[in-house]
């Protein structure tokens, strides 16, 4: 971190760049200072963390929901797939004007954004994770007279739940990218509401500001789906 807040000053020293343009870290430090001081960077902080959480847990309880059944139907998965993927095909970037011209500029719009974005990764884990149960166990559960309930809560979601947090780890981090990317497209605050007040006014160093928090915010919500897996997972080193 040191090293790159060297060579990022050394780079404003040695091209003279105007601030405009590239902002020296010090200016940056102060605007992080002043958006705090004046509660600009909590607000739109807030706004968008609470866009990120809900769709984030929009997003993976449809995905594990439909994940599920996905997991247990071959019929169903081959009816979906074709869809599921030709989604993925389309940049989100094109789709989020539609969908704010649709659902408003409002928070569900953004919410809708991040849950799309995060459902597909989540999706496929889970049926990955649901699929690769030993046929041996279930067989264990079936000649015991496991119920279906029993089934899921006792063996499958334990034995998927590694490689469903997998997925959990990459929709954390694209929720972030779906919220900034709705509030890019329109919105009335958050943080992508922020980088393009910024960008309007040409203060690069309120960019920054925004951008730099974003990065903060996705590393917080990776670290907490990291911390949630130690803690789900620890029978695992147990054994």
């Amino acid at each position: 971190m040191a090293a790159a807040l060297a060579l990022w000053q050394i780079a404003v020293l040695i091209f003279n760049l105007p601030a405009f343009i590239l902002p020296s870290p010090r200016l940056v430090g102060e605007r992080l200072v002043s958006s705090l001081a004046d509660g600009t960077l909590l607000r739109n902080f807030s706004a968008t963390l609470v866009e990120v959480l809900a769709g984030l847990f929009t997003g993976s309880l449809l995905a594990s929901l439909l994940g599920y059944w996905l997991a247990k139907s071959r019929l169903l998965e081959r009816v979906l797939s074709p869809f599921l993927v030709a989604s993925q095909a389309i940049p989100m970037v094109a789709i989020a004007p539609l969908l704010v011209i649709w659902f408003g500029p409002g928070i569900f719009s953004k919410v809708l954004i991040c849950a799309l974005i995060v459902l597909f990764p989540v999706l496929v884990n889970t049926t990955v994770g649901l699929r690769a149960v030993p046929d041996n166990l279930r067989d264990l559960m079936h000649s015991m007279r496991a119920t279906p309930i029993q089934m899921l809560r006792y063996l499958e979601i334990p034995a998927a739940l590694p490689v469903l947090l997998g997925g959990l780890r990459i929709g954390a981090t694209l929720s972030v990218i779906g919220a900034v990317v709705g509030e890019l497209v329109g919105a009335d605050r958050g943080l992508g509401f922020l980088i393009n007040v910024g960008r309007g006014q040409y203060d690069t160093a309120l960019v920054f500001v925004a951008v730099f928090t974003l990065v903060a915010m996705a590393i917080g919500l990776y670290g907490s789906v990291i911390f949630i897996e130690k803690h789900l997972l620890k029978w695992q080193n147990e054994n």
